[in-house]
């Protein structure tokens, strides 16, 4: 019953966003007839859709089922005949004019005497038909669709603000170290006395200044850092609770390895409600999923007042508590909207290093580790793709055996396009399967690692380079183990261990003393070897001063994701019908400036083809933002609006861009364009749109379809 409840849900949000599609297209339509009419040009139809009519309307025939112009043009034939089209039958004026309805409601036309976007050669010589209007005139015909769309959306941004849109703030939320965002240091961190890790980006710092401009929601940054060019930085201004003056960062975006887009590596600000999820039985699982993390009775939509003793209403409150742990448990109280209390104790989870190894094509990747111990790589996401099933350890990747995370993702770009052989453990069986890598190489599943399973261990990296990338490459501790792929830690110092949580606890205890003295330190290490040699094998570990230190000053963090917060948000709203319009305008100005953006990155290659989204596409995401709510589905079209005005005026022939272009020639010279070169241009636009159109209607589905 839930799965049909959603399924009409979806429906229904996809008609509204139907309607709301005709109606923007009605608006632009609506800009060439009446300035057609103005400019005293016979209009033969105005029609919202493409195809067969469904229901037309001419003044003197009335409403008719299907199109009138049959009735008419008999009528014209046999009746008198009068300027501007005017046929009179039996006393009554038909008008030449048909308003009509199509069966495909995506897109619309007018269609005037004289003038077909993709017919040059349809001219006429009457005295109302398009040639005849003088060129000035039919600039403002061609240009009006246009001028109708930005004030369309100007008016709904309007309306929008002045109701108030529900947003996510420009607030910091998580920012991993690796990431452009996570390097960048406060070019006046000196100036206002702040160093180390206070002098960089942290969760809670508001943005108020993004390249001199203030921005209004997080999608702000977001489209600042996606929009930039390659190797240019992204200039922020954020002010800091406790700090006096605005801190200065210059952060330049690098690529993205999920979105292929340029990325800060900066996550929206999360708030201290548990994310609220109604569907069953998802929400039965949620829940099942807290009480295994140690937060039984917690449920979802609760949010947090309280963390290690203290106040908190934040996602970054309860993880500050659990860095302070010193890895005992920490006491975290949750209320609920029915003001029900929830205390639980939970345990802190232990944190590993984070270091960059290198990767085929020569960029760097992020490998989790324990003194350069590496877990194997596995497969944790419900819908996999290959054969592959969640629970799935990888024994082969290729030609790497028993790969880590960074190892196997690695191997598995290398055969891009291609197919892959792996070998996966599957219930104490050896699996083996062809998988198929897709041109972005990704085979499809969910990808994580042993670490809080079990022991297996991967081949340690050769060398190792610190998340800043500012300090020499090095080996790791474990490197000088002679580990083979498949091994198994059994003991640590005598003591059996079964996980890395387990070995990093026993080491800790083992090397507290050196740690101590500041000194290095032998711990005996006990391994059991794969199949088919099997049998056990011991080593002693002799580790450096400073490997000791590294390992003790490993943290702890809270066991609840980020994930497991509902996004913080605010509400974008004018406080005056002045304010209203001045956001309107200044929305609209900046949506359009980032559409003509978007086209100079596609030729730049920082944004690709399958980043644009087509009707398929476009559709999908409308009804995901009328799921969000009506204003939300307005601001959505307001987008839209200003998209299509953009793309209009694009200068190709098709579009009233390159009509616009035509007349503005024929407006100097004298004389316009020659046929020949109209139809040429006209089929090279048409090809090139045709084009378009396919690869993004062919991304969007295959996306849409999880491909």
């Amino acid at each position: 019953m839930q799965a049909i409840l959603s399924v009409l849900s979806t429906l229904a949000d996809l008609g509204l966003v139907v309607l709301g599609f005709t109606a923007i297209i009605f608006v632009h339509e609506l800009g060439h007839f009446v300035a057609a009419r103005w400019a005293g040009i016979r209009v033969h139809a105005f029609a919202i859709g493409f195809g067969p009519a469904v229901l037309s309307w001419r003044k003197g025939l009335g409403l008719r089922r299907g199109s009138s112009d049959g009735e008419y043009a008999a009528l014209a034939a046999s009746g008198e005949r009068r300027a501007g089209g005017v046929v009179v039958h039996e006393g009554r004026e038909i008008s030449p004019t048909e308003y009509r309805l199509n069966w495909v409601l995506f897109g619309g036309y007018v269609k005037m005497l004289g003038q077909e976007d993709g017919n040059p050669e349809a001219v006429s010589a009457e005295k109302d038909g398009y040639q005849a209007c003088i060129p000035w005139k039919r600039m403002v015909v061609i240009s009006a669709g246009v001028v109708m769309n930005v004030l369309a959306a100007a008016a709904l941004f309007i309306v929008v603000f002045f109701a108030g849109l529900k947003t996510m703030p420009p607030k910091v939320g998580d920012v991993s170290a690796y990431t452009p965002a996570g390097k960048a240091v406060a070019e006046n961190a000196g100036e206002l006395g702040l160093s180390g890790e206070a002098a960089r980006l942290r969760s809670g710092d508001t943005v108020v200044s993004i390249d001199g401009k203030k921005p209004n929601s997080f999608n702000d940054l977001v489209l600042a850092s996606s929009m930039a060019r390659r190797g240019r930085a992204v200039e922020l201004e954020v002010e800091r609770a406790g700090v006096e003056g605005r801190l200065r960062f210059k952060v330049v975006p690098e690529v993205g390895r999920l979105s292929g887009l340029l990325e800060l590596g900066i996550e929206p600000a999360r708030s201290g409600e548990i994310v609220n999820i109604e569907a069953e039985p998802a929400r039965a699982a949620f829940a099942a999923q807290l009480t295994k993390l140690g937060f039984a009775g917690v449920e979802p939509g609760m949010r947090v007042i309280a963390a290690g003793g203290e106040p908190a209403s934040t996602s970054a409150d309860v993880a500050r508590a659990f860095r302070r742990s010193e890895g005992r448990a920490v006491e975290v109280a949750f209320v609920g909207p029915d003001g029900r209390e929830v205390r639980v104790s939970a345990m802190p989870r232990p944190l590993f290093e984070e270091d960059l190894v290198p990767a085929p094509s020569g960029a760097k990747q992020v490998v989790e580790h324990l003194l350069g111990l590496v877990p194997v790589m596995k497969v944790v996401g419900e819908e996999n793709k290959g054969g592959l099933l969640k629970g799935d350890i990888f024994a082969r990747i290729g030609a790497v055996e028993y790969p880590g995370l960074a190892a196997g993702m690695a191997e598995i770009q290398g055969h891009a396009g291609r197919t892959i052989r792996v070998a996966v453990l599957r219930d104490g069986e050896r699996v083996e399967l062809e998988c198929k890598v897709d041109r972005q190489g990704r085979i499809g599943f969910g990808a994580g690692n042993t670490i809080d399973d079990s022991t297996l261990l991967a081949r340690p990296p050769a060398e190792l380079t610190d998340l800043s990338e500012g300090t020499k490459p090095r080996t790791p501790a474990a490197a000088r183990l002679g580990i083979v792929p498949g091994s198994t830690i059994t003991a640590v110092g005598g003591r059996n261990v079964a996980t890395f949580a387990d070995v990093r606890a026993v080491l800790r205890e083992a090397l507290g003393p050196a740690a101590l003295a500041g000194t290095g330190a032998d711990v005996a290490m006990t391994f059991s070897l794969p199949a088919p040699a099997g049998g056990e094998r011991s080593v002693v570990w002799s580790m450096t001063s400073d490997e000791v230190r590294g390992l003790m000053a490993l943290g702890w963090r809270s066991p609840l994701g980020e994930g497991a917060f509902a996004f913080e948000e605010t509400v974008l709203k004018a406080g005056s019908a002045w304010e209203a319009l001045t956001l309107g305008v200044s929305e609209t100005h900046r949506v359009m400036m980032m559409t003509y953006a978007t086209f100079a990155r596609l030729f730049e290659g920082t944004v690709r083809v399958e980043h644009l989204k087509g009707p398929v596409g476009i559709a999908h995401v409308g009804t995901l933002i009328a799921d969000r709510g009506l204003v939300w589905l307005l601001f959505f079209l307001a987008l839209i609006s200003v998209n299509l005005a953009v793309v209009n005026f694009l200068p190709l022939p098709i579009v009233d861009g390159g009509q616009f272009l035509f007349i503005l020639y024929e407006q100097i010279t004298g004389r316009p364009p020659s046929i020949g070169f109209q139809n040429v241009a006209a089929l090279a636009g048409l090809a090139l749109i045709g084009t378009m159109f396919i690869v993004v209607t062919f991304n969007d589905v295959k996306n849409l379809l999880g491909f």
